[in-house]
């Protein structure tokens, strides 16, 4: 499977290195130049991990690594710098990340880098609670108050985007290319899975968690 990340490097022959190298590895990559713009292809796409150099314009990375750590993100994220003293290294954690390496790097420590935290990641991220909802993807059991919801496929498929990227809205477009890849039927279909996913979700529960963000998109979230 294609594993999705996003580097956000000022340095654009690097940046350019990196991805060719990603490319070779079957593993897509999408790229900001600064903070500000990394944060917002965040917000509108489903990544893997996230690649951060720190020194940047407009928002280093310490400051992008500690506003996906404030708004709740666990998304892997490894530390790309040539920042290489200890308090350096301390900082970076301090904020959130995963990993750091130190430039110059040699790219194949970068990818075996990039492998354990995705490998990782995907380990242990087929269990999610939020709020009264609790959902093993594994075993594909799904219970909110003491009741087990009762998904199809595609329910399935559609809960586990939302999850994943909890609390932040997923347009349309999103949700029906995790569900279909490319092959996306005609807009009703993904408004009638929707609607049958709120009504095992949200049908006998007081709080709704799957909500409907007008002009954007879908959250699974907690009032």
């Amino acid at each position: 499977m294609t594993s999705y990340i996003l580097l956000v490097e000022d340095d654009l022959d690097l940046a350019a290195t990196i991805i060719d190298y990603l490319e070779i590895e079957d593993i897509t990559c999408d790229h900001a130049a600064n903070g500000i713009a990394g944060l917002q292809l965040h917000a509108e796409n489903m990544y893997d991990m996230v690649i951060l150099d720190v020194n940047m314009p407009r928002m280093d990375g310490l400051s992008m690594c500690k506003s996906l750590r404030d708004s709740g993100s666990n998304i892997p994220v490894l530390m790309l710098t040539a920042r290489d003293t200890l308090p350096d290294k301390l900082a970076g954690f301090e904020v959130g990340t995963d990993d750091y390496m130190v430039k110059p790097f040699e790219m194949l420590e970068l990818i075996a880098r990039i492998k354990v935290l995705i490998k990782r990641q995907n380990g242990q991220s087929n269990k999610f609670t939020l709020a009264d909802l609790s959902v093993d993807f594994s075993a594909k059991v799904a219970i909110r108050a003491e009741r087990t919801l009762k998904l199809s496929p595609i329910g399935w498929k559609l809960l586990e985007a939302l999850l994943r990227k909890s609390p932040y809205v997923v347009n349309r477009e999103q949700l029906s290319r995790a569900v279909w890849g490319d092959d996306i039927p005609d807009s009703n279909s993904l408004k009638v899975h929707i609607f049958k996913l709120r009504q095992q979700i949200d049908a006998t529960d007081d709080t709704k968690l799957l909500n409907t963000i007008t002009g954007q998109g879908f959250a699974l979230k907690a009032s």
